[in-house]
């Protein structure tokens, strides 16, 4: 996939280390000012050591300055092409009827919890940890929670498992991203056998559903030089589906974070209908909009030797804002390895999104401290930044709780493609 710098974020953090125009900016980096301007260009692939160079004096990760070329990219059996990127406005999208669902790899529910709100129903979800399935039956009783390993539900059929649905409306789910192998040519279904994308694209060949979604962690669009994503479309393709895929930010959709997925539909060939990304709303949640009167709960707590050194860390800051003998020794090596890492003793601040959720609140290496307190934020206070109710309970101890809300899409992000999803289902009954 191509990536683009995007020049706006450039010269906002330029702004924040008060370095004024692009001649201070090159001159810090060590080229002239005409190759500062090749590195900004559209038409310039970032991914060099000038670009690293650029990530370094700005104190930032390399992906942080990214976004894919405003295109996005629709392939089908005989081209690939670009297309222009057209949006429904969710607001005023209402279900025709019940459509209804299959889930696989449904978590602990935020997938599913959007979708139900967005108008779907549920015929059964597929999930084969034992406390993200309790926390499924704990929360919905009447869902059909399929507490099974999905190398079992594809080759035993779906359809055994979902008892009088012999079709169905859409799938949905997060398969892991996992490598193929390349022989020099596409590859079919049976090549990526032992993937966990094969039981997915599987069990959409057995249901061939009007649509389905796959949504996956930002890192797929570069994997393996994007051949991964490509190979995935492929196969889609041939199982006769139109397919898109676009890169969505979860702040754009009423998530105080800023949590990234891959969001691919695939629409059924035979229906000649094309597929709308939801617009993004005006409403941008900061934590200060998600944080207020969070109900008690359990949580981590730092051992009190990171918690004096966060303690030094204003809201907003990171590891750079500490005193350097301290820095240097809580760093240890790291500190002397170069690039932003802005995950490392990091507080959030109550005026941004949060930085995205991980399975553990208290890693070194992706820390997220609460703004006035210094502690990680509660498993309550985890489910809020990602949009759960606070009536959806969590089943298993801290740590479980901790992993099932860090894995989970966020419930409103997941209720806005649902609605883009009813509003193309609804066109297709039209």
């Amino acid at each position: 996939m191509k990536y683009v710098i995007d020049k706006d974020l450039v010269h906002t953090v330029m702004k924040e280390k008060q370095i004024s125009t692009q001649t201070e900016l090159a001159k810090k980096i060590g080229v002239s000012k005409n190759q500062l301007s090749v590195i900004l260009s559209s038409r310039s692939n970032p991914i060099k050591s000038n670009y690293q160079k650029l990530c370094d004096v700005l104190e930032i990760e390399p992906l942080d300055i990214l976004v894919p070329a405003k295109q996005q990219i629709k392939t089908t059996k005989n081209q690939t092409e670009p297309v222009s990127e057209k949006f429904v406005d969710t607001d005023i999208v209402v279900p025709r009827k019940k459509y209804s669902s299959v889930e696989l790899f449904a978590g602990a529910g935020g997938l599913a919890l959007g979708l139900e709100m967005a108008g779907f129903d549920a015929k059964g979800l597929v999930e084969y940890d034992r406390h993200a399935a309790a926390t499924l039956r704990a929360n919905r009783p009447n869902w059909n929670v399929i507490e099974e390993d999905i190398v079992h539900v594809s080759k035993n059929s779906i359809k055994t498992y979902i008892k009088g649905s012999d079709t169905v409306d859409f799938i949905s789910g997060g398969y892991p991203c996992q490598a193929f192998s390349y022989a020099g040519h596409k590859l079919g279904l049976d090549d990526v056998r032992g993937t966990m994308f094969y039981h997915f694209a599987s069990i959409v060949e057995e249901l061939k559903p009007k649509v389905f979604l796959a949504e996956n962690v930002k890192g797929l669009t570069t994997h393996d030089s994007g051949k991964t994503l490509q190979t995935m479309i492929d196969i889609f393709e041939k199982m006769g589906y139109i397919v898109t895929w676009n890169l969505l930010k979860a702040n754009d959709y009423g998530v105080a974070q800023k949590r990234e997925r891959v969001v691919i539909v695939g629409v059924r060939d035979d229906l000649k209908i094309e597929y709308r990304l939801p617009k993004p709303y005006d409403y941008k949640p900061v934590l200060r909009d998600v944080l207020k009167d969070v109900p008690t709960s359990i949580g981590e707590k730092y051992p009190d030797k990171k918690r004096k050194v966060l303690e030094l860390v204003p809201a907003g800051g990171y590891w750079r804002d500490l005193p350097k003998a301290v820095a240097m020794e809580y760093m240890g090596k790291s500190y002397y390895s170069g690039g932003g890492r802005t995950g490392m003793a990091r507080r959030i601040s109550w005026d941004e999104p949060c930085l995205t959720l991980t399975c553990s609140p208290a890693q070194k290496q992706t820390e997220r401290c609460h703004p006035e307190e210094t502690r990680p934020f509660t498993v309550r206070e985890y489910a809020r930044i990602q949009s759960f109710p606070d009536t959806w309970k969590f089943s298993g101890s801290m740590s479980q709780q901790y992993k099932q809300i860090g894995n989970a899409v966020p419930v409103e992000f997941a209720r806005a493609i649902g609605l883009s999803i009813i509003d193309l289902l609804n066109r297709i009954d039209d």
